[in-house]
């Protein structure tokens, strides 16, 4: 149905960073990570994911909702994709490869920020990276501000969670809460 990948899709396949890639995740605010059965959003600022080496990247593990759904999934099977996104750049930096969660001083005091370090940090090795075609993002549209979502059109996260939860919280509350705690809490 598809037919061939193009050859040049196939032969940029890399099994390791270059320094092309180390600066395209220098500039990388935020990262998918791909874990079996998930995927999870983090973000920071620009090169907050560090490159220790050709083969291995360092992912701090911010404060989130302790849900813990791709650290349970590495402990699992340590496979991981990560979908590195700069705004403004339509391709995207894909790596593949193993993680194993580390709680090393050594490693957690290098994402130190407020005084505070994560928990956790993961241990990416890398087995393939590739630059990404835009297609998507092109398709998408993503970063023109004159596509983003007008204010009210999609629920709040506060309505979400009172639906979701079946009234457990109450929308205007929690989205009243997240003005302050959100960035009272980002670390």
């Amino acid at each position: 149905m598809y037919g061939e990948a193009l050859e040049r899709s196939v032969k940029k396949q890399m099994a390791g960073l270059d320094d092309l890639c180390r600066q395209f995740i220098a500039a990388s605010p935020m990262v998918m990570l791909g874990s079996e059965g998930d995927v999870s959003p983090r973000g920071d600022v620009p090169g907050f994911v560090k490159v220790a080496d050709d083969q291995t990247l360092l992912l701090p593990d911010r404060r989130g909702n302790n849900r813990i759904d791709s650290l349970r999934n590495i402990v699992k099977n340590g496979q991981v994709g990560l979908l590195f996104l700069v705004p403004g750049t339509d391709e995207t930096l894909r790596v593949n490869g193993e993680a194993v969660i580390s709680r090393d001083p050594a490693l957690t005091s290098q994402f130190e920020v407020q005084g505070k370090t994560p928990k956790t940090v993961l241990v990416v090795q890398v087995s393939e990276v590739y630059i990404h075609c835009s297609r998507a993002l092109v398709r998408a549209d993503l970063w023109n501000p004159a596509k983003h979502a007008p204010k009210g059109t999609v629920p709040s996260f506060g309505t979400m969670l009172e639906a979701h939860t079946k009234g457990f919280v109450e929308a205007k509350q929690v989205d009243e809460d997240l003005v302050t705690r959100v960035p009272a809490t980002l670390y």
